[in-house]
């Protein structure tokens, strides 16, 4: 059973409403150790002296912020505790907004929010929300760090996604080439078949048909290897893609999709495990 990452109350106005908090997502991802392939022990990192190549104690390690090449301010410790956010164990809410409001760029890390003790007045907020179209917007403080969170009603619970600061979001038009779109110039024709290619593909959002493959065909490398198996890799691809005519790769496009439409009609389960199935590594003969 998951254990909750955080406990404490959901506060607004007069009302305080104990919750637990559950990681709402468990990232996946195949990691390695670092080896001596003489004796396949692990290779550990020494802390040392980009100056002199030699390992500097514990005691002598202090925290320095770059202020310019090779210049640093020292802070203490102790200079820093009177700024730590104080554990408050409260996400107390501002504000109620519209979900479309908030540009998906600002979401981070996802929780379940549970009940705790009582859950009435938790069922009690999530069915305003949920008949108000809102998504309450507040702050709370966790391992020591303050964040903004924003909660939203999801299927007769709660789900809350922290969210970044507005400065840590770099702004479009600090990019050049996106400057460079309005002297763009495309034509009706252009446009009407690129909106056929995107009706062509539209479909309903199913999170099952998209899979990791790199992360399952490493794993079963792992495990083919691990059973002394012998194994073929497939070819590398490497070859970059073609530069083609735009209005001929559109309507080959929508004709393809189309196709496969007509194959599978309404994106069935023939349709999802044909695209979702992962490329294996094949024993070799």
């Amino acid at each position: 059973m998951p254990r909750p990452v955080w406990s404490g109350t959901i506060s607004f106005g007069l009302v305080a409403i104990p919750i637990k908090l559950y990681n709402g997502v468990s990232k996946k991802s195949v990691s390695f150790n670092q080896l001596d392939d003489r004796t396949m022990s692990r290779i550990k990192l020494r802390k040392v002296s980009a100056e002199s190549g030699e390992e500097v104690p514990d005691e002598h390690i202090v925290k320095g912020y770059e202020i310019s090449k090779g210049r640093y301010v020292v802070v203490d410790p102790d200079e820093l505790e009177p700024f730590i956010p104080s554990a408050t164990r409260s996400i107390d809410l501002e504000e109620f907004v519209d979900l479309d409001q908030i540009d998906p760029v600002y979401f981070d890390s996802a929780y379940i929010v549970a009940p705790d003790k009582t859950p009435k007045p938790y069922a009690l907020l999530t069915r305003a929300m949920e008949k108000a179209g809102k998504v309450a917007l507040g702050r709370f403080v966790m391992r020591n760090k303050q964040y903004i969170a924003a909660l939203r009603p999801v299927d007769g619970h709660l789900m809350m996604s922290t969210m970044v600061f507005a400065d840590e979001v770099n702004a479009p038009s600090a990019i050049d080439e996106l400057a460079e779109l309005d002297d763009v110039k495309v034509s009706d024709k252009e446009v009407l078949m690129a909106e056929a290619l995107v009706d062509s593909l539209s479909a309903a959002f199913e999170p099952n048909k998209y899979r990791d493959e790199y992360r399952e065909q490493v794993l079963d490398l792992i495990e083919r290897k691990a059973a002394g198996e012998e194994f073929q890799l497939p070819a590398a691809t490497t070859s970059a893609p073609a530069v083609v005519d735009l209005m001929a790769a559109l309507e080959a496009s929508v004709k393809a999709a189309k196709n496969a439409r007509s194959r599978h009609p309404a994106g069935g389960p023939e349709a999802v495990e044909a695209d979702a199935a992962p490329k294996r590594v094949r024993k070799s003969a």
